[in-house]
């Protein structure tokens, strides 16, 4: 059956609207081609989103730039602010744009949680609160949040994990009552960037992928035919929890030692690279991305490597280099072998601060050794976005909400 006319009026709208989110500001001739739709129907159109104060005229366009024709017309920025927060165990960071994404202003606070709940809560709640006050917002429509641990499937909040803070779960009943009207989204950390990687980096070409998240805590994000897949308790990609050989024991229902965390997570990456020599070299205090990035900036500098254990004699910093990427690399292969036999996503990428330092180098090796492992192909990338890859996954979430509410 034909759309009514009101149906073909939103319709058209929203198309519009789209556009102009992703090409910036049109002429109605511009829209007209873009759209396909008659000249009177986009004039109509431009008249009724411009009076809905949905768009305005931002401009003009051409070389002589006058009369109807050459008018630009673009989203109204100002409509509605929002906000994305990126929750860890150690901080916050926030950020506040206007409804087409710009970044308005943007900070960041550690957060000692031996402080206590209430003070953490009110650090992480004041923060939000002043950078939308340097923002100009004066209210925020929709405020994106990523945090580690489980989203409960039912009701969109942070679940009581062992071994989270807290002040992240209180945090989330805060951000309600001290934002009034405002809608507040929590997302895993981890899916959180897999949107981002396939909106703005790695995976922009990939429907089918599976984001590993390599950082202090280690998680998967599944995506399937373009739709994010949390589980049926929200906890699709907990690998870190995967049993895995070469570890001390079996991973609990509550402690993911013994599981693939106990090789790929941070702290066993440190020790990895104590065991490898290469501790001391990639400097004072550097963490497991630090290290990561030094041994690959040896390895492209000329290094030799190949597959050597760990026992091996020392060489020069190249050799070490090697020696510490290709057995982080044959670890890494155990939980990525392991998610390609059962989901055939055809393309992993490896997220996550050690993920993007460890480059192609890395992307490369874990890559050689699934092709040994696995019938099945798959494309091994590093991450484009890394670290922060959880902010702008959790403000492109903020986005999408305030728009689908706004331009419906």
């Amino acid at each position: 059956m034909p759309a009514s006319p009101s149906t073909a009026r939103a319709i058209n709208d929203r198309l519009a609207l789209r556009l102009l989110q992703q090409e910036g500001p049109l002429t109605a001739g511009q829209l007209k081609q873009l759209t396909g739709l008659s000249r009177p129907t986009v004039a109509d159109l431009v008249e009724r989103l411009t009076a809905s104060g949905l768009i305005e005229m931002a401009g003009e366009s051409g070389e002589q730039r006058r009369g109807p024709n050459a008018r630009l017309y673009g989203i109204v920025a100002d409509r509605a602010y929002l906000a994305a927060l990126d929750v860890r165990l150690e901080g916050v960071s926030v950020v506040v744009s206007d409804l087409v994404g710009r970044v308005l202003a943007e900070a960041s606070v550690p957060i000692d949680g031996a402080s206590g709940t209430g003070p953490a809560v009110e650090q992480a709640v004041a923060l939000v609160e002043r950078v939308a006050k340097e923002a100009g917002a004066e209210h925020l429509h929709t405020v994106g949040v990523g945090a580690p641990g489980l989203i409960d499937p039912a009701t969109g909040e942070l679940r009581d994990t062992t071994g989270l803070p807290a002040w992240h779960r209180r945090l989330v009943a805060a951000l309600h009552e001290r934002l009034p009207g405002t809608h507040i989204v929590v997302e895993n950390e981890t899916n959180l960037a897999a949107l981002a990687e396939q909106r703005d980096g790695a995976a922009h070409d990939r429907d089918t992928f599976v984001l590993f998240w390599l950082g202090m805590g280690i998680g998967a994000a599944v995506v399937l035919d373009g739709a994010l897949r949390r589980g049926a308790s929200g906890g699709a990609g907990e690998i870190g929890f995967l049993p895995v050989p070469g570890t001390r024991g079996f991973p609990s229902a509550t402690d993911c030692e013994g599981g693939f965390h106990s090789l790929a997570g941070a702290a066993a990456v440190l020790e990895l690279a104590r065991e490898c020599g290469v501790l001391g070299r990639a400097g004072e205090g550097a963490g497991a991305a630090g290290v990561v990035r030094w041994a690959v900036g040896e390895v492209s500098g000329g290094g030799a490597g190949g597959d050597v254990g760990v026992g091996a004699g020392a060489g020069d910093g190249g050799d070490l280099a090697a020696r510490f990427l290709d057995v982080l690399a044959d670890r890494l292969a155990l939980g990525v072998a392991s998610v390609v036999a059962l989901l055939d996503p055809g393309c992993v990428v490896l997220g996550g601060e050690v993920g993007q330092a460890g480059g192609d180098e890395l992307a490369v090796r874990v890559a050689e050794r699934i092709t040994r492992m696995s019938p099945l192909p798959a494309e091994v990338r590093p991450s484009v976005l890394g670290g922060a890859a959880v902010l702008r996954g959790a403000l492109l979430t903020a986005q999408d909400g305030a728009q689908g509410e706004l331009f419906g």
